[in-house]
């Protein structure tokens, strides 16, 4: 082990400095939208934001032990911390419901929501899975490994159910991509099955992601053309078509033109992925509908009124959409410049118009404090800590580090991205909190393990051959 000296000269303060100035402006929220003035000492651990302050100092605590330690223990012992998370997991469905979900573990007057901690463990074992392969090994069963360690933690969380985190889980998908883990030779193994067809490559499985935004992009506007039915005359009859319809026909007329049109331009292999990639867009357009009702079935009615809240397909302004909606009038009623610290009125605790203003939308209390010019200073931090993470992945010399530092960098996009859109109505509300701000001692200390053990492996970057 290196000198504590040695340590801290090879760390990246840029980084940390901007973690401790986002806890400090975390805890000064907290203690403006939660005060009480029965007890105004931030000290007072019978209010939130005496608690919060004790789950930072905690929180700091353990990202200083966790910095103490040897860097390569996080390698060798990445597959113990993963089984121990999913021991966790399972124990917390026998728990008792906390809000409709079995996400906590009590101890005492506290809990502890394990699912925050699998984001760290599955980071690590996934680092140290997809480290360890080289690109011949990239075939059918490594891509099904490195999808297991994905899977089962998400069909864990999904049982809870904790839909917010199960979100966030998808995250590691580009992790896996960034590092030239795709589905092709899942898809190439399924289409050289085909009697008379043998392809060295599929296309589709390399370009994964771009292909799935798409058929998400698809997807959300089949849904919400698929509340409107318009009724056109045919033959003197009165035939109704659904959005589902409509999206299958815009599609094969967009294709026709393009095939005519292109089809002396257009290489043959290039029109056959043309094909692959339009018959699989009609099959989600044509099965969306069904597909998304009977999933609605399965899903919490909060979970589902959410959902078609947010993509319109009804309005409740006054009860299940409220959430939403008094957040988003808390953002705008800041203005450019804010109406000053301590002066939130619409989510504060006290108004009570923002519930849960000092968790999932503490983005709410300090856009009314600070304003446009608040909330862009906090969009730079946010966006500066990305980009020093980012700049820490590219200079390691080893993949283990490299790719850990990518699960990072995903996790907080995913929660900042996600947590803003839902306080501004871009995002469903799905229970993400907002990094190092919002309130709670899980969260709080995941995040700062996480952000540690990236500043260890950083730190020790030079140690490491490969």
């Amino acid at each position: 082990m290196r000198k504590p000296e040695s340590l801290t000269k090879h760390l990246d303060w840029p980084l940390f400095g901007a973690l401790i100035l986002m806890l400090i402006m975390g805890l000064a929220t907290i203690y403006s939208v939660a005060f009480n003035e029965d007890a105004p000492a931030i000290f007072s651990f019978n209010e939130k934001y005496g608690r919060q302050l004790f789950w930072i100092l905690f929180s700091l605590f353990l990202g200083l032990m966790v910095f103490l330690i040897d860097s390569d223990i996080y390698r060798r012992f990445a597959i113990p911390i993963y089984l121990s998370t999913l021991f966790l997991l399972l124990i917390v469905l026998f728990m008792p419901a906390v809000h409709g979900a079995h996400a906590w573990i009590g101890i005492g007057s506290f809990g502890v929501q394990p699912a925050e901690f699998a984001k760290i463990s599955t980071s690590l074992l996934l680092a140290k899975y997809i480290s360890g392969l080289t690109v011949k090994q990239q075939n059918t069963r490594t891509v099904l490994t490195a999808s297991s360690i994905l899977l089962v933690p998400m069909a864990l969380i999904l049982l809870q159910p904790d839909a917010g985190t199960f979100v966030v889980f998808t995250s590691f998908l580009f992790v896996m991509y960034r590092e030239g883990l795709t589905f092709d030779p899942i898809l190439l193994n399924f289409v050289n099955r085909i009697p008379g067809v043998r392809f060295k490559e599929t296309w589709l499985g390399s370009h994964f992601i771009p292909i799935l935004f798409a058929f998400l992009i698809l997807s959300v506007v089949t849904l919400l053309l698929d509340s409107v039915v318009i009724t056109l005359p045919f033959f003197g009859l009165d035939l109704p078509l659904s959005g589902s319809l409509l999206v299958i026909f815009g599609l094969l007329l967009i294709y026709l033109v393009a095939w005519l049109v292109t089809q002396r331009l257009i290489a043959p292999r290039d029109r056959s992925r043309m094909t692959v990639v339009l018959t699989l867009g009609l099959i989600i357009a044509g099965s969306l509908s069904f597909a998304v009702d009977k999933g609605f079935d399965m899903l919490r009615k909060h979970q589902k009124d959410r959902i078609e809240l947010f993509l319109g397909l009804r309005e409740d302004p006054n009860g299940d959409d409220y959430n939403r909606n008094r957040a988003m009038a808390a953002v705008g009623s800041g203005g450019f410049l804010g109406k000053g610290y301590g002066k939130a009125s619409v989510s504060s605790v006290r108004s009570n118009h923002v519930p849960e203003s000092e968790t999932d939308f503490i983005f709410c209390p300090f856009a009314e404090e600070w304003g446009f010019a608040g909330v862009l200073v906090l969009f730079i931090l946010y966006f500066f800590m990305l980009f020093r993470i980012i700049v820490i992945a590219e200079r390691q010399r080893a993949a283990f580090n490299r790719i850990y530092a990518y699960c990072v960098a995903m996790i907080l996009f995913y929660h900042f991205a996600i947590n803003i859109g839902m306080n501004i109505g871009f995002a469903p509300v799905i229970g993400i909190p907002l990094p190092f701000f919002s309130y709670g001692g899980s969260s709080m200390m995941s995040f700062c393990v996480m952000m540690f053990i990236l500043l260890k492996l950083d730190a020790q970057r030079k140690d490491v051959l490969r």
